[in-house]
């Protein structure tokens, strides 16, 4: 019945080919030479009888035979995977992507709850601020994502939106007799896309107070929190970010003498690719996430 098909890893690194539009990229997710990639791509096709890429300078295509295996690999594998980590007695891994921010201040120091309720499940965590193609790259199971929501997004669920608060030691708080003598710590994104969140945008209602103060910019939130941790300044922050601190004791929140203008903050928001929703181990963290969280 099953004379005519091919190897299974043959389907496996054309799937990964497809999905990702490079011999070379297919190479790095399945640790392997970009030449095996090609090798094993050749050998189908002949064994097919068929072209699935056209090769050019540096890109490849998928043929319309190609597309049509490529549609059919990429859901007989998934549906494999999934079964296969359901009746399997091993740990089941889920890779979720997110803020190298939100991974060191809050999903890391919380992740040990989720292991007490599944202890059968690991997850991994890839921090990045780029937006992964979740569809291509199945080494992602799903992500965490920071920014405006928009509700309108396929398979997503929003989290949570942060406050931005104003933060700082217990110590370095009654070490200044004015905010003005205070290091004020502050984001500057490398994401464009994200809208500034500033001490100046706090202080542009009050007479250009903020001429007067010092303040000091780091690319990542968890930086800003590490320096006002160490006593280096105040941090204009996510509240969410600092949940741990706060309760800890290690940082506390600093009150104007007068009124501020709010600063409204980002989401974390949760997407889930089409073929991971049939994951009980994603789901489970999935439904973990929003407990925790909404």
């Amino acid at each position: 019945m099953h004379s005519q098909l091919p190897p299974l890893n043959s389907i496996r690194v054309f799937d990964a080919a497809a999905r990702l539009g490079s011999f070379k990229k297919a190479a790095e997710e399945l640790h392997v030479t970009p030449t095996a990639i090609s090798h094993q791509i050749k050998t189908l096709e002949e064994a097919l009888g068929t072209l699935l890429f056209v090769r050019k300078t540096r890109v490849i295509q998928l043929t319309p035979e190609g597309k049509l295996l490529a549609e059919t690999a990429y859901n007989i594998l998934q549906q494999l995977t999934n079964t296969i980590s359901e009746i399997s007695n091993t740990k089941n891994i889920i890779t979720v992507s997110t803020t190298s921010s939100f991974a060191a201040m809050w999903l890391v120091p919380n992740l040990s709850k989720f292991n007490q309720l599944y202890p059968d499940i690991d997850v991994a965590v890839k921090t990045g601020e780029q937006v992964e193609d979740l569809e291509k790259d199945r080494r992602i199971d799903l992500a965490i994502r920071y920014g405006t929501y928009d509700n309108s997004l396929k398979n997503s669920i929003l989290l949570t939106t942060e406050e931005i608060g104003v933060y700082a030691t217990p110590y370095y708080i009654k070490s200044i007799n004015l905010l003005g003598s205070a290091n004020l710590l502050e984001t500057k994104w490398d994401n464009k896309n994200l809208t500034e969140i500033s001490w100046h945008t706090l202080f542009k209602d009050n007479n250009n107070h903020e001429l007067v103060y010092k303040t000091r910019q780091f690319t990542q939130e968890h930086h800003i929190i590490q320096a006002a941790l160490a006593g280096q300044g105040i941090a204009l922050v996510s509240s969410l970010l600092v949940q741990n601190a706060i309760e800890q004791g290690w940082l506390v929140k600093y009150h104007f003498t007068e009124n501020r203008k709010k600063i409204d903050g980002f989401s974390y928001y949760l997407v889930i690719p089409e073929h991971n929703l049939r994951s009980k181990s994603i789901m489970a963290f999935k439904n973990w996430l929003v407990d925790e969280l909404m």
